[in-house]
């Protein structure tokens, strides 16, 4: 078995490790899911209705059987009925998540064209004033949260030119282009400011640890030029950190930017998790959490693919 397979083996034993550990501490937050949904208005029921209501959400029986239950429908691609939206719990995560990966693949382009040119430089202009600038402004960037450069730019825009932020109704990227693009571009550059600044520090250190090498050096005396030094033979050993920092943090936005999404109002899976805990939707939380890690460890296990393409010297299947 190579691998691949190996790691595609994992999948069901990881995810039903997750899947436990979020339906357990789902149901040890006070409340519950009927009294979220009513709010005062659920003292208002008769026993007989509240039972009803927990009958049709699955939550009348004991925690081991909901959870058989719900094991039993996800072989059957059915994640239970969200108590919040009264609609299947898939077709609403499949509902939110176009939404957070453009979002998330936004974000990752523009800390990527930004960070990494950025170490790059950094690294080539090592201990130099400008060196120093870059390190600074990495620094500024990964120590500043989200919701504060989100709040700043709000407020930049409101004050200084009498403008907000496209908010509201969310328009998809296949439908209104312009609009989508309106909507995401600032909760994209909030996103990645603080990964570009964590991308321009990991490819700067990786940067210095390879012009270090023998074989940069050897093409050095070759007479091969600088440009070409940096760009054919360093980047590409450079490469490997960064793929393993934006593996993890593709992976974060994929599990939805919470606070970003809330402060722009964009109807991402981050926000829709957070609603979903509030409101004691167990069936969305576990829906949702099973998803997120599932898009986790397939991009791991793409990370990985891309560490044999960009050094040939590893190879996975002898580990």
């Amino acid at each position: 078995m190579n691998y691949l397979m190996r790691r595609l083996a994992t999948f069901p034993l990881v995810l039903l490790g997750v899947s436990i550990v979020v339906f357990l501490a789902i149901r040890m937050v006070p409340g519950d899911s009927i009294t979220a949904m009513l709010g005062t208005e659920a003292g208002l029921l008769t026993p007989q209705q509240r039972d009803a209501l927990a009958a049709y959400f699955g939550i009348d029986q004991p925690w081991f059987i909901q959870y058989w239950r719900w094991l039993l429908g996800l072989f059957q691609c059915n994640l239970g009925i969200s108590s919040t939206y009264g609609r299947p719990v898939l077709d609403v995560i499949l509902e939110r998540f176009p939404l957070t990966l453009e979002l998330a693949l936004l974000s990752m382009v523009i800390a990527l064209v930004v960070g990494m040119p950025a170490g790059i430089f950094a690294a080539t202009h090592n201990e130099k004033l400008s060196d120093l600038g870059v390190r600074v402004v990495a620094m500024i960037g990964q120590s500043t949260p989200n919701f504060v450069l989100a709040l700043l730019i709000i407020y930049t825009l409101s004050a200084g030119f009498g403008v907000l932020p496209a908010m509201g109704e969310f328009s998809p990227l296949w439908q209104d282009p312009l609009r989508n693009l309106g909507q995401l571009l600032l909760p994209a550059v909030t996103l990645g400011f603080a990964f570009a600044a964590s991308v321009t520090r990991i490819s700067r250190s990786a940067m210095l640890d390879v012009l270090s090498d023998d074989y940069v050096r050897t093409a050095r005396s070759k007479g091969v030029s600088a440009r070409d030094v940096i760009w054919r033979h360093a980047l590409p050993n450079a490469l490997i950190p960064v793929v393993t920092l934006s593996g993890i943090e593709f992976g974060y936005l994929l599990g939805g930017a919470v606070i970003v999404e809330q402060i722009y109002a964009l109807p991402g899976l981050g926000r829709m998790v957070l609603d979903a805990i509030l409101q004691r939707d167990y069936a969305l939380v576990q829906g949702s959490v099973l998803f997120i890690a599932f898009n986790f460890m397939i991009v791991n296990l793409l990370v990985d693919l891309a560490y044999v393409a960009l050094d040939p010297r590893i190879r996975l299947s002898e580990h």
